[in-house]
């Protein structure tokens, strides 16, 4: 009988066995979400934002029909280099698996995957959410359901200013997602800054949100997601007249070609790196790699409250 079970990279398996800090990070950035040669260069950097903050990297994918948690450097460079690989959602893993597919896992399935590994804490760049004109295509992504089942901590820029960002926000309040804002009582929009929301709550050190996951623990009373927003400084976001006006001639150009479901986002963020020349990529980058680097100090302040109690 085939092997499915997760395979874990021996950096990570260490970590978790001896209860050391470790970091989920998704692959898709990796194949799908950053431009060829910079990819395999940038998710490198990523792990090492990680690891410079004290913690363990362990970025998840499929590798032949296996899931990897803590891919190595081999097989990293496969995902970021050849072509086929597929974009796994967690409805994917099993029929992906099933046929030996090379795979990079979104948001959703990292989150997932990263929970059934135990791991806590997971860095990406922004959240899926709820698309434009969801009430007639009921597009939203499958991270909001999935963080609605899953006990993991997000660290993000937010959702990606190309989507319904206040239906997005509504949509995980009814899901009983938590959403907390770094150091901001504003919800950011990716790209920029300040996406236009307030926020409830807002969280002032990696220390202040290690205690609220260790306080959802002890509660046991919640088994959903919490979504840490950490927004750009004001000095290293996309200009914002540049960002609303490639938004909204990119969102022309989606309806013309007429670009609908997974392929809306790949699509946009290829416009504002064609339209911004290489300005929004740049932005993409220090988002992630500063939200790799809060994630990894959030994970070891949990580490050592854990480790306290």
């Amino acid at each position: 009988m085939t092997d499915f079970h997760i395979r874990y990279g021996s950096e990570v398996a260490d970590a978790l066995r001896d209860g050391r800090p470790v970091v989920a990070l998704e692959s898709t950035i990796v194949s799908h979400g950053l431009p060829r040669p910079d990819n395999l260069r940038v998710a490198r950097e990523i792990e090492q934002a990680v690891r410079d903050a004290g913690a363990v990297p362990a970025t998840i994918g499929m590798v032949g029909g296996r899931l990897v948690v803590g891919l190595d450097d081999a097989e990293l460079t496969r995902l970021a280099t050849v072509d086929g690989v597929a974009k796994l959602s967690v409805r994917d893993l099993a029929v992906a698996a099933a046929t030996g597919a090379d795979g990079a896992t979104t948001v959703a399935a990292t989150s997932a995957v990263a929970d059934a590994a135990g791991i806590g804490v997971f860095a990406t760049g922004g959240l899926g959410g709820v698309h434009r004109e969801a009430a007639q295509t009921f597009d939203e992504s499958a991270d909001l359901v999935t963080l609605a089942r899953t006990p993991i901590a997000v660290v993000c820029a937010g959702v990606k200013s190309i989507l319904d960002v206040g239906a997005t926000l509504e949509r995980l309040e009814t899901l009983g997602v938590g959403v907390v804002g770094f150091r901001t009582r504003r919800f950011p929009g990716f790209f920029i800054t300040d996406g236009g929301f307030d926020l409830d709550w807002s969280l002032d050190s990696p220390e202040q949100v290690a205690d609220v996951l260790v306080a959802r623990e002890q509660h046991g009373a919640h088994h959903g997601g919490l979504i840490v927003a950490n927004p750009l400084p004001t000095d290293e976001q996309l200009d914002p007249e540049l960002h609303d006006r490639t938004l909204a001639d990119g969102l022309a150009l989606l309806e013309r070609d007429g670009v609908t479901g997974k392929a809306v986002t790949p699509y946009l963020l290829a416009y504002f790196h064609s339209a911004t020349e290489g300005a929004s990529l740049a932005v993409n980058v220090r988002i992630i790699l500063r939200n790799a680097d809060l994630a990894a100090r959030i994970a070891v302040a949990a580490a050592a409250r854990r480790a306290g109690a």
